[in-house]
């Protein structure tokens, strides 16, 4: 942008709309990826509990494998494609297939997962080859295709790292913050729950890595230069999807957080939960949570609830959600080949870390009305909570490693020490009045025979 004078969006230079004829594409490569996946194998993933590879849970299974898989040809036919003869090595999948099929029962990835920090790099490294808006959602998010055909979901840069979300805002208007999505993934590693799919921030250009090479009409439509000879853009959502909250570049480079896919809902289903603590979404009205200090007895009671883990995660999910300070969890999601035994996904954090200043004690309700917790994440909360394994230590350590860093500035990471000190005074309370045995749940010892149902507490 070197012209002193603003240009209107119908002046941009070079720029025709965006074709529905399907681009030409590496036929090699195609193959070769169909190739990997459908040679998909029953992987497993090294375990907490050392190299006999298995846990107190029973042996960390993927997802599986594939004797085939559906395609869709470039008529938009559907063609099945059955496996080669061929051998094929996992280590020569493309990076987002070697998360993909390491996800298993108990977590997105290992704790010592090799394949992380590559998946990490392809997110800001690998060249964009096509970006598409995501249909739903209250906020512009955008789906970026790789030349590795991975794919990631772009949330882009709405607010600098200082401005704290505005006090008369209700939890369910408030922005959606790229860097929040980062720090999420980070905490939630530094937690070792390993439920957030990877995050990276990148810096876009808005030109060359948006506009030029979107087929998106809608998209497309929204771009403009500035007065101030800034590319903006503002796409179509359900919220700040105007030209009063478009997003610029400097003068066309934006900032933004770059989620990994999870598999394709064709090849792994999941399965959507109204969350038992979900907010009215309402100005006016309250919960029914928010009015019953007897809530849990009920949600003891209720599938899936009333036995296995599933209760228990729901608390990893508060203390998360709590020390973030996000108040938006209405939902949350499994993968449905796991049935009801199987983790909770920890998917869009944005609306977390908006006010350092404040801690939102209502997020922390479950946990006071339940008084349960796993043994391995009250003792991982006790650690963190020493001088020498500080929460904001860790965090501001790990979150070097991004690309955009700082991410999150110093009240920020002082708040999370602030609230992890709070969670760890209600869980001292519960113990207090029920008993260690009644409120810290055994999941570090070998013998599964230990382990109570939640639902008879």
């Amino acid at each position: 942008m070197t012209s002193s004078s603003p240009r209107q969006p119908s002046e941009i230079p070079t720029m025709q709309p965006p074709s529905c004829t399907p681009s030409n594409i590496h036929k090699a490569l195609i193959r070769r990826i169909r190739a990997l996946i459908v040679q998909w194998e029953h992987l497993r993933m090294p375990s907490c509990a050392g190299p006999t590879q298995t846990t107190a849970r029973g042996p960390a299974r993927p997802l599986g494998s594939l004797r085939f898989i559906i395609w869709h040809n470039e008529d938009g036919n559907e063609e099945e494609e059955f496996s080669p003869t061929g051998e094929v090595t996992a280590e020569s999948y493309p990076n987002w297939l070697r998360f993909h099929i390491g996800i298993n029962r108990y977590e997105l990835y290992s704790r010592h997962s090799l394949v992380l920090d590559a998946l990490l790099k392809d997110l800001v490294t690998q060249k964009i080859t096509s970006v598409a808006m995501k249909s739903g959602g209250t906020q512009l998010k955008l789906i970026m295709t790789f030349q590795n055909y991975g794919q990631a979901l772009f949330k882009p840069m709405k607010q600098t790292r200082e401005q704290e979300t505005p006090p008369d805002f209700f939890y369910f208007s408030d922005f959606e913050r790229h860097n929040a999505e980062i720090a999420a993934f980070h905490l939630d590693r530094i937690l070792d729950f390993r439920r957030v799919p990877p995050v990276a921030g990148r810096l876009v250009n808005m030109t060359r890595e948006i506009r030029d090479v979107t087929r998106d009409k809608k998209l497309w439509r929204t771009f403009f230069i500035s007065p101030a000879n800034n590319v903006c853009f503002y796409g179509e959502c359900s919220y700040y999807c105007s030209t009063e909250h478009a997003l610029c570049g400097k003068p066309d480079q934006i900032e933004g957080s770059l989620a990994a896919f999870l598999p394709d809902l064709n090849l792994a289903k999941r399965k959507t939960w109204r969350n038992p603590w979900r907010r009215s979404y309402h100005k006016r009205k309250k919960a029914e949570w928010e009015v019953d200090p007897d809530y849990c007895d009920e949600v003891k009671q209720t599938p899936p609830y009333d036995r296995g883990t599933r209760l228990l995660d729901v608390m990893d999910m508060t203390i998360f959600d709590f020390l973030m300070g996000n108040m938006d969890r209405h939902h949350y999601e499994t993968f449905e080949k796991f049935g009801n035994d199987t983790f909770i996904i920890h998917l869009d954090n944005g609306r977390g870390f908006g006010k350092h200043s404040h801690d939102e004690l209502s997020i922390l309700v479950p946990l006071s009305q339940c008084c349960r917790v796993k043994k391995s994440t009250y003792v991982r909360l006790q650690l963190l909570a020493k001088e020498e394994y500080q929460l904001s230590s860790l965090m501001e350590e790990s979150l070097l490693r991004d690309r955009l860093s700082p991410i999150l500035i110093h009240p920020h990471l002082q708040a999370m020490d602030r609230r992890l000190r709070l969670v760890l005074q209600v869980l001292a309370g519960c113990i207090e009045k029920d008993g260690y045995v009644n409120v810290v749940e055994e999941d570090l010892a070998g013998d599964t025979s230990t382990h109570r149902s939640p639902g008879h507490r």
